[in-house]
């Protein structure tokens, strides 16, 4: 029963996404065909057999039962449907057929235009909800032994001076997936004991991450106090925020990570703390700033406790910024996944590895709302992003394929023949089942 339990939360947390993004890319098309007076004969989300429908002027609105996707038929077009009977005719006023070419380029784009909107509408009210709380970019990094960051010559204690070429400043220096994969290859300007190293980064970049799950395996993970507790050991003691601890009895601490086991090990004795009191707790000199604090730790389930909390840093956005910063999200999004795309089909990073289906975004949809719904909509938003990637390629069947044609017309001055659209659409169609089929038995291999 549980696992059927589990099942059923996967399938209703993608099709959620689903839903939403169908709706969305959909409504893009349907809004610009009504703008420019185009007959919509059926707006669909989901395909055949039809759950729920009615009638609204010239428009059926259908909610079908197969959730893959939707469609919106516009009269005089050739579409998935691949019904020309209105074709033959001369074009009518309120078809498709009849409108400008720039028009129709609007049409076909605006399922794509709606789903970046639709990203930068969630990133914006993702930062005007929560803001952003992480841990600053100070002080050396952590870095996992088994990692690719180790691999390619990262050790715990090195500062990271310039990615790619620029350098890093300030506590929100920005270290992620972006650096990595926007990166050919990564390079990193390192500093070990007073020295500078550079470092690469494996060209199959994003091959790695999957393999590890995303994780390149350094932190900031720096020993500095960012709260202490009212009334508990710390603040009898006399630490105070701001404080790096680097020292716990004989005990050199280098990240914070290391003061749980040093103060496990005095075994509720009490612990000498040294520490760095200076505004900038790792400016070259501040060692002559130490001072030694005994506390006493306190015990609670079982743990000895100081009653400290790492430094964190939280920005607030307001309307105009949290919209400025969805828009940057937005584009970097964009960029990432154009790029890894990219790398997939160039054959520089595995491409049976990095192509996901359905049955990955299900996974990856329901860890996300596992969560919370911050990561649920942040991926709602990285998938509306892809699907409009996917959409624009130019492929027949898909948007992208449309708008080939209709550049094609725009240059020549004529519109390809029927029978041309109707073949290219069919291998079109072919190939995205294909297409379909392989990931999602690739899906099941991965699993």
């Amino acid at each position: 029963m549980s696992f059927i339990a589990n099942m059923l939360s996967y399938v209703g947390w993608v099709l959620l996404a689903i839903m939403i993004l169908v709706f969305v890319h959909e409504l893009g098309h349907f809004l610009f065909a009504k703008l420019f007076k185009m007959r919509v004969d059926k707006f669909s989300v989901g395909f055949p057999p039809k759950v729920l429908g009615f009638t609204r002027g010239d428009t059926e609105y259908v909610l079908g039962l197969t959730p893959l996707g939707g469609y919106v038929k516009i009269a005089g077009m050739v579409d998935e449907s691949l019904d020309t009977d209105s074709l033959t005719s001369e074009p009518q006023e309120h078809e498709f057929r009849a409108k400008p070419v720039w028009q129709r380029i609007l049409v076909i784009t605006g399922g794509v235009l709606f789903n970046i909107i639709l990203a930068a509408v969630i990133f914006a009210g993702l930062k005007a909800t929560y803001g952003e709380m992480y841990v600053p970019s100070m002080g050396p990094v952590r870095v996992d032994s088994a990692s690719i960051a180790y691999d390619i010559g990262i050790r715990s204690g090195d500062r990271i001076r310039a990615v790619n070429g620029t350098v890093v400043s300030g506590n929100r220096a920005f270290f992620g997936i972006q650096e990595m994969l926007l990166s050919n290859p990564l390079r990193l300007e390192l500093e070990r004991d007073g020295t500078s190293i550079d470092v690469a980064g494996p060209a199959d970049m994003m091959t790695r991450l999957n393999r590890t799950e995303g994780r390149f395996g350094i932190s900031f993970d720096p020993a500095v106090v960012g709260s202490v507790v009212d009334d508990s050991p710390a603040a009898r003691a006399g630490i105070v925020e701001g404080d790096r601890i680097v020292r716990i009895d004989s005990t050199v601490i280098r990240f914070w990570s290391d003061i749980s086991a040093a103060v496990a090990a005095a075994g509720g004795d009490a612990v000498r703390v040294a520490v760095i009191r200076s505004d900038d707790p790792y400016a070259t000199g501040a060692e002559r700033n130490t001072i030694d604090i005994m506390v006493s730790p306190d015990e609670t389930n079982g743990t000895w406790l100081l009653g400290i909390s790492q430094v964190l840093d939280f920005r607030d956005f307001g309307p105009v910024e949290a919209v400025g910063a969805g828009i940057a999200d937005t584009w970097v999004n964009t960029r990432l996944i154009a790029t890894s795309l990219k790398r997939v089909f160039s054959g520089q990073d595995n491409f049976r590895e990095n192509i996901g289906g359905p049955v990955m975004i299900a996974r990856a949809t329901k860890e996300a709302a596992d969560r919370g719904a911050p990561f649920f909509w942040n991926i709602v938003a990285v998938l509306s992003i892809t699907l409009a990637i996917i959409n624009i390629l130019p492929i027949p069947a898909l948007d992208g394929g449309h708008l080939m044609f209709l550049i094609y017309e725009g240059i020549v001055r004529k519109e390809p023949s029927l029978k041309v659209r109707m073949v290219m659409q069919q291998i079109g169609m072919v190939i995205l089942l294909l297409f379909m089929v392989f990931v999602i038995f690739n899906d099941f291999l991965k699993l």
